[in-house]
């Protein structure tokens, strides 16, 4: 089985979008799938501990349940460093399936496995 990379770039200015990313992460972690979502822009604020609580819409699981679920499953963040330190965030603030790291580390984790990417 393949691996899984989600590049997201929304926070929560948009909270519908940043519910697919992660159900569509969620599934693939949850199927097995070794599983990364690739944090940038405003996104990189979701890889802190308490951020990522909000509900999108009426029917939307919360996204505090699906940031659990993803943990459980063995889901990991690569959080990119210059979006990171243009928003002054704290390194110490990422929760413990969180690091650091550009194109370059994201490339490496992929390695030359095949992998399913998607784009939010």
């Amino acid at each position: 089985m393949g691996k899984a990379v989600i590049s997201l770039t929304t926070g929560l200015e948009d909270t519908e979008k940043v519910t697919v990313a992660f159900l569509v992460a969620v599934g693939a972690a949850e199927q097995g799938r070794q599983t990364l979502m690739f944090l940038t822009k405003e996104a990189a604020r979701l890889a802190l501990a308490g951020v990522a609580t909000a509900v999108a819409c009426d029917g939307c699981p919360p996204l505090a349940d699906l940031v659990q679920r993803y943990a459980e499953a063995g889901g990991t963040y690569m959080v990119c460093p210059i979006c990171f330190s243009a928003r002054k965030l704290a390194e110490a603030d990422l929760v413990k399936n969180a690091a650091l790291g550009g194109t370059l580390p994201m490339w490496a984790w992929i390695g030359d496995e095949p992998a399913t990417t998607f784009s939010y």
